[in-house]
This record gives structure tokens, sequence and C-alpha cells, in this order.
């Protein structure tokens, strides 16, 4: 199904940086949780991650990934996901984050 491009820019994806990974083990697929900086427009946002089969937690610190940030809220267990982390999705379930190629500024949106 094609999107128009009025539907297409309805979708806010940003730039943040990665402050915070936790283990998720109440998750039933393997997950962290993040919490990650947008900017000072949108803030704080947190959400669980499967990015645990090619990332470990230090890795992730500090590193700046691409998400959108207008879908609803999602209750994950008794967490609450607020935006949603991009990433291609390899041949065995892995993910591999959109990241910028270089430090920029959290908050810029995806265009």
């Amino acid at each position: 199904m094609d999107l128009t491009w009025i539907e297409f820019e309805k979708v806010e994806m940003r730039v943040g940086t990665i402050l915070e990974v936790n283990d998720f083990p109440e998750a039933r697929k393997p997950a962290y949780q993040l919490t990650i900086d947008f900017g000072p427009e949108i803030g704080i946002r947190k959400t669980s991650a499967q990015i645990t089969k090619r990332y470990p937690k230090e890795d992730l610190l500090n590193r700046q990934i691409v998400a959108v940030v207008n879908f609803p809220k999602k209750q994950i267990g008794k967490f609450m996901s607020e935006c949603l982390v991009l990433g291609a999705m390899g041949q065995e379930g892995d993910v591999i984050l959109l990241t910028p190629d270089f430090k920029i500024e959290n908050g810029l949106r995806i265009g």
C-alpha cells in the first residue's frame, strides 16, 4: 500500500541520544529499557527496544539513534513506551539501529 506525501509528513522521526539503558527482564523477548533525550522541544522519552543481540548496554550509552516520537504511548507490561526506535531487521530477527553518521543536535527531524 502506498502512502501519500501528506501521510508521510505526519510521521515524526527525530534524532535522540540514549541517556540510560536498563535490562527489561519482564519483556517476552529480550529487550532493554531506554531513556532518550530528543532535545528541548520534545524532551526525554522512554521506550523498550529488542536490540540485545547486537548491542551490549555500554555500547548504547550516549549513542544517537532515530525514533518515531508521535505514536501513541504503548503499555508493555508495567513499562510505558513513549517512542519507537527505528532499525533495519536482520535475517535472524536482530535489529541494526538507524543512526546519524555524525554527532548532531538532538530533536532534528528526519525527512
